[in-house]
């Protein structure tokens, strides 16, 4: 059954801390909420203009999801902003009046979710802001891609980048190349062994792209927040099976090596895979993620649904949707880049070689110590160890600013 879910007025307040502040801009067709924190030394000054960061998200996340960073950031003598990206949290998309579109839906038209336009939004909030330069663009998960895919294609905008999580793959090739053929015979081939295998098994971004994810989210037999905390549990460094080391290829029978939230049963929901996880393991979650935190997330989520950022791994899955990147295969990130991840995080070897080729072809400047695994962190690695995080990134725009 496919749902469509309405974008609500928003009642949860936004608790945040006294230095972070909620605004909205508007762009092109997108009303961007975002929260920004700004220097303190800029309430002397408040003509001079900072060294803009951009902070961009990943699923199932939100600008809030940068809340434990930012401030700390922002004392570095940055404008530190964090949008909730095109089909997430109080960022609203508009008609062609300019009317709020009051929902998202599976059937809706992809063409504003594809790659590049989520690129597009990011620079022209960067122009809406009356900036001609950003220092850094940190993407983390899906965040990445994008944060990878500005540098790539604007490095005169975006002096820096940082991936965290998620390695980014670079441009894809054309259709009729070699490197085309091999990659789309690849994946389909692979789908199709992992269904085939004894106990059959998806991808999560098969899942991901089924009509029946957003319901199945949304409304889970654990309920809304329940599902959120299994979700943020099982890929954190708090499940005590995560333990990620890269694999020696993308065959069916390596990838089962693969905790259930990715190579999940072929019959299984997410809500149910990481339900799963939640039950073999002890749960420290808020150690890091308060219950104030989560049910935030609960709220936002229960109030827009998840079809807004599955459509991004619609637009991922379906290459007619990423055609108007293939003009940029072969080219180079050329500006400053790092990786940032936890050392507990799947998602750094979930596609294997991709690690290795961003430090070896994709990025042109990426030193061996811009390669950063941060122990005791998972994937959620700004949220479990933020005072890590920064430590780093202040690190590597120090070093870059002296370039």
């Amino acid at each position: 059954m496919q749902h469509c879910f309405k974008m609500t007025t928003v009642n949860q307040p936004l608790v945040l801390p006294p230095s972070i502040t909620s605004k909205t801009i508007r762009v092109k067709d997108l009303d961007v909420h975002f929260l920004q924190a700004l220097p303190s030394s800029h309430s002397s000054s408040p003509t001079t203009q900072q060294p803009l960061i951009i902070l961009l998200h990943g699923f199932p996340e939100l600008a809030y999801s940068w809340r434990k960073v930012m401030v700390s950031l922002s004392e570095g003598g940055y404008n530190v902003v964090a949008p909730d990206q095109r089909g997430y949290g109080r960022t609203t998309m508009l008609n062609s009046s300019g009317v709020p579109i009051e929902s998202i839906g599976f059937n809706d038209d992809l063409t504003p979710f594809r790659i590049f336009n989520l690129v597009t939004d990011i620079v022209l909030l960067v122009e809406a802001m009356n900036y001609r330069s950003v220092a850094a663009v940190v993407g983390h998960d899906f965040g990445s891609l994008v944060a990878g895919y500005c540098a790539l294609i604007r490095p005169d905008l975006f002096r820096s980048v940082v991936m965290m999580s998620a390695p980014f793959p670079g441009a894809p090739p054309f259709q009729h190349s070699s490197e085309n053929k091999q990659s789309s015979l690849a994946w389909p081939t692979v789908m199709k062994q992992l269904a085939e295998l004894d106990t059959p098994r998806k991808h999560y971004t098969m899942y991901f792209s089924s009509a029946d994810a957003n319901a199945d989210m949304l409304q889970p037999p654990q309920g809304l927040r329940n599902f959120l905390s299994d979700f943020f549990y099982a890929k954190s460094a708090d499940w005590p099976k995560n333990a990620p080391h890269p694999l020696p290829d993308a065959s069916a029978s390596q990838l089962t090596t693969l905790p259930h939230y990715y190579i999940m049963l072929l019959e299984q929901t997410m809500p149910m895979a990481v339900r799963n996880a939640a039950n073999e393991g002890t749960r420290p979650l808020q150690e890091w993620l308060s219950d104030e935190d989560l049910s935030f997330y609960a709220s936002e989520y229960s109030r827009t649904g998840f079809q807004g950022g599955l459509n991004w791994y619609r637009c991922m899955m379906d290459t007619k949707w990423n055609m108007d990147l293939q003009i940029f295969t072969g080219k180079r990130v050329t500006v400053p880049a790092m990786f940032l991840s936890g050392s507990k995080d799947w998602g750094v070897y979930q596609s294997p070689g991709a690690l290795e080729r961003l430090k070896e072809y994709v990025c042109q400047s990426m030193d061996e110590e811009d390669v950063v695994l941060l122990p005791n962190a998972g994937h959620w690695v700004q949220q479990e160890q933020p005072e890590a995080v920064v430590s780093r990134l202040l690190g590597f725009l120090e070093k870059v600013s002296k370039t």
